[in-house]
C-alpha cells in the first residue's frame, strides 16, 4: 500500500512541476524526502502534531501529500506557481495548522521547531511530538546547531529530526563543502538519540520510528535517512541535475514512464 501511494504521490509531484513548466522545481530533492513526508504524515503524526518542512525547496512533495490528506483542495493546488496563487516553489505559511511557517531560506525550520516544544514543555502539553525535515546539507548552517543546543539542553524530548540524507546541496555534493555535517557522531555530541536508516524504505522508517519512540530518556532525537536526489527518476537518481531540470507538457511523459 505505502509503495503504491509513493509511485501515486511522485507522479502528481511530476505532473504539478510539469503544468507550469517551472525552471528548477527542485524535482530531485522532493523525490528524495517524499517518502519521509509520506511515512510521517499518514503513518506517524497524530491529530495535533506539527510538522515542518524546513528544506521548503521540496515544497512540491508536502504540497502533494497535504492533497492527498485532503488539507489542499484539487483547486488550491492547481495555483501552485501561477500569478495571485496560493503555493510558491517555496511554501508560503498560507496553511498555518499544516503549513505553519514560510521555510526556504534555510535553518530556521529546527530553531521555530524549539519553539513550539518549548511552549508546549511550559504550559505541560506532553503529548504532541514536532516533527522536522531538514537536508544534511542544511546542517552547514549554524542556526541548525544552535537549535540542537537548545532542543538537547531543555530536554525538548518531544522534538523529532528527520535529516534527508541525499548527499548534495546546491550545487555540489556534501562532502565537498563542509564534509558531513549531518553524521550520527555530530549529533550524538549535542546530545540527541540518534537513529539510521533507508529513507526509501516504509519496512525500515516504520522501525526506526518504533525505536524512537521506545526512548525512555528526555533527549530530543533525530532519524538520519539515507536518500537518493531524485529517487524513482533512473535516469537522474543520485545526479547533480535532479534538481536543476524544466518540465513541461512535452518531456513529463517520459519521466513517468520511468517511475514504472
Amino acid at each position: 500500500m505505502k509503495d503504491k501511494l509513493s509511485r501515486n504521490l511522485r507522479e502528481k509531484v511530476l505532473r504539478l512541476a510539469a503544468s507550469t513548466g517551472t525552471k528548477y522545481p527542485h524535482v530531485g530533492s522532493s523525490m528524495s524526502c517524499i517518502d519521509l513526508i509520506i511515512e510521517t504524515q499518514f503513518f506517524q503524526m497524530k491529530k495535533n502534531d506539527k510538522f515542518i518542512l524546513s528544506k521548503g525547496h521540496a515544497s512540491l512533495s508536502l504540497y502533494v501529500v497535504l492533497n492527498k490528506k485532503g488539507k489542499i483542495s484539487d483547486k488550491q493546488l492547481s495555483t501552485y506557481f501561477k500569478e495571485g496563487g496560493l503555493f510558491g516553489v517555496h511554501p508560503p505559511p498560507t496553511f498555518p495548522e499544516d503549513i505553519p511557517l514560510a521555510t526556504g531560506s534555510l535553518g530556521h525550520g529546527l530553531s521555530f521547531a524549539c519553539g513550539i516544544a518549548k511552549a508546549d514543555q511550559i504550559i505541560k502539553n506532553k503529548a504532541r511530538k514536532i516533527f522536522c525535515l531538514i537536508s544534511d546539507g542544511e546542517c552547514n548552517e549554524g542556526s541548525v546547531w544552535e537549535a540542537a543546543l537548545f532542543a538537547s539542553h531543555h530536554k525538548l524530548k518531544n522534538i523529532i529530526v528527520i535529516i534527508d540524507k541525499n548527499g548534495f546541496q546546491g550545487i555540489d555534493a556534501t562532502s565537498n563543502v563542509l564534509g558531513d555535517a549531518a553524521s550520527q557522531e555530530k549529533w550524538k555530541s549535542f546530545g540527541f538519540n540518534v537513529i539510521q536508516c533507508d529513507g526509501h524504505s516504509y519496512f525500515h522508517l516504520e522501525k526506526a520510528f518504533k525505536k524512537i519512540s521506545n526512548f525512555k530518556n528526555n533527549q530530543p532525537s533525530v532519524l538520519i535517512a539515507k536518500t537518493v536526489r531524485g529517487k524513482g527518476l533512473k535516469s537522474i537518481e543520485g545526479k547533480m541535475e535532479s534538481n536543476y531540470f524544466t518540465l513541461n507538457n512535452e518531456n513529463v511523459e517520459k519521466y513517468l514512464k520511468e517511475l514504472e
